[in-house]
C-alpha cells in the first residue's frame, strides 16, 4: 500500500488543489494497489484539516513544537502503522501529475528523488525563472532533492532512521541517511511536480527562501557596474539615458 504524506501549516487556500491531484494519481489505470493520504496538520488555525478530511485524507495533528520535519515524521509514523510499504512525499502547495505514484513504483528502487517546476512566478524579478531552470538539472542522476517530489520504501525509511524533527532541510537529511547505507535511489527527471513560488515561506530554509536567494543573486549580478574600457569609466544604462 502507498501512503502519500503531506505536511500542512495553514494551507486552506491551496491544499484542495494538491489533494485533487493526488486523488487523480491514486486512480491511475495502471496503478494496482491501495493508496491512503495522510495530512499532518501543523498548528493550523484555518480550514486546512476540514478540507483534507473532505477529500478522505487521514488527518493527524502534529505535536508541539511542530515544524515540517516533525510533521513529515508524524505522518510517516501513522502511515506505517496503517500498513503502508511505500511513502510518497509532497507539499500542500504542490500539484502532482497523474502518473506520479505509478512511476515511482515502476522504478523499483529503494527511493525516488524527482524535480519540480514552478506554477506561478508571481512578482519575481525578470530572469529568475530562467535562472531556476538553469539550476534545476532535468536529466537522469540530476542530484536535486525536493520535499515536494520524493518517495521511499518503508523498509529503507526505517533503516535510515526516518525524518528528523528539524525545521528545515529534513528532506536533504533523509536522502543523505539513505545514501549512507547504500540505498538504491532513482534520481529521475520524471514525473515532475508543479509547486508554488510563494514568498511567504512555511518553513525556514525551504524552497521559497532558495528562490529568493536565487533572485537576489541575479539582481546583484545585474547591478554590477560595467568594466571600464581603455581606462575610461563606462556609464550604466540609467546614466546614459540622462
Amino acid at each position: 500500500m502507498i501512503a502519500v504524506l503531506i505536511p500542512a501549516h495553514d494551507e486552506a487556500e491551496v491544499i484542495g488543489r494538491c489533494l485533487a491531484s493526488v486523488c487523480h494519481a491514486a486512480n491511475h489505470p495502471e496503478l494496482d494497489e491501495a493508496v491512503i493520504v495522510v495530512v499532518a496538520s501543523d498548528r493550523c488555525i484555518d480550514a486546512t484539516a476540514d478540507i483534507a478530511a473532505s477529500f478522505g485524507a487521514c488527518v493527524i495533528q502534529v505535536p508541539m513544537p511542530g515544524g515540517v520535519g516533525l510533521a513529515r515524521a508524524t505522518a510517516a509514523e501513522r502511515a506505517i502503522a496503517l500498513g503502508a510499504d511505500w511513502l510518497a512525499i509532497t507539499d500542500a502547495d504542490s500539484e502532482v501529475p497523474s502518473d506520479w505514484l505509478f512511476q515511482q513504483r515502476a522504478l523499483q528502487t529503494d527511493a525516488f528523488c524527482g524535480v519540480v517546476e514552478v506554477s506561478d512566478w508571481l512578482d519575481y524579478a525578470p530572469g529568475t525563472a530562467c535562472a531556476f531552470e538553469a539550476s534545476e538539472p532535468v536529466g537522469v542522476d540530476h542530484g536535486r532533492i525536493h520535499g515536494a517530489n520524493m518517495g521511499v520504501s518503508v523498509a529503507s525509511y526505517l533503516r535510515c532512521g526516518g525524518f528528523s524533527d528539524a525545521t528545515s532541510s529534513e528532506d536533504v537529511a533523509l536522502v543523505k541517511a539513505l545514501q549512507a547505507f547504500g540505498a538504491r535511489i532513482a534520481w529521475s527527471p520524471y514525473p515532475v511536480v508543479r509547486t508554488s513560488a510563494r514568498r511567504q515561506a512555511k518553513a525556514s530554509g525551504g524552497f521559497s527562501q532558495f528562490l529568493q536567494r536565487l533572485e537576489l543573486s541575479l539582481m546583484q549580478a545585474q547591478a554590477k557596474p560595467l568594466a571600464p574600457i581603455h581606462g575610461q569609466p563606462v556609464r550604466n544604462a540609467t546614466e546614459a539615458e540622462g
